[in-house]
């Protein structure tokens, strides 16, 4: 499944938006997926991981999105990692560290709040250096 969100990651530059991607899957089937598109449709809140939530949401029909893993590119920043929260979402998996911007433990840890009513199961550094490649060479071509 990383490997799919890796996939939405790359999608991302063809639209010059910062490659981070994610994916959701219940049981092992994917349903639903997401990349960046903050450029694309000039939206701060088109992250990834929110327009996959959003899909996610709309094919189980629900806004509690149970039973789920979403696997994502880019530990989850303050705003991502509430919208996981707040979808009920049971399971993460991020493949590189956001020292700068992360939530899910790198500079705040929204998921593990214990005043917030869920709490899911977050897990990082799955393919963590080819998700950060892609962000490193994304970036140094812009420097």
């Amino acid at each position: 499944m990383m490997r799919e969100a890796i996939a939405e990651a790359r999608a991302a530059l063809d639209h010059d938006d910062v490659p981070i991607g994610a994916v959701v899957a219940i049981g092992g089937e994917l349903i639903a997926r997401g990349r960046n598109e903050r450029e694309l449709r000039q939206d701060p809140t088109a992250h990834a991981e929110v327009l996959a939530l959003q899909r996610a949401a709309e094919a189980v029909g629900s806004w509690r999105v149970l039973d789920a893993t979403l696997y994502v590119t880019l530990e989850p920043c303050s705003m991502c990692a509430g919208a996981i929260v707040l979808a009920r979402v049971p399971h993460v998996i991020y493949g590189a560290t956001d020292p700068k911007a992360g939530a899910c433990g790198s500079v705040l840890d929204v998921t593990s709040e214990p005043r917030f009513n869920h709490r899911p199961d977050v897990r990082g550094g799955l393919l963590a250096e080819e998700c950060g490649d892609l962000l490193r060479e994304f970036f140094a071509a812009r420097r």
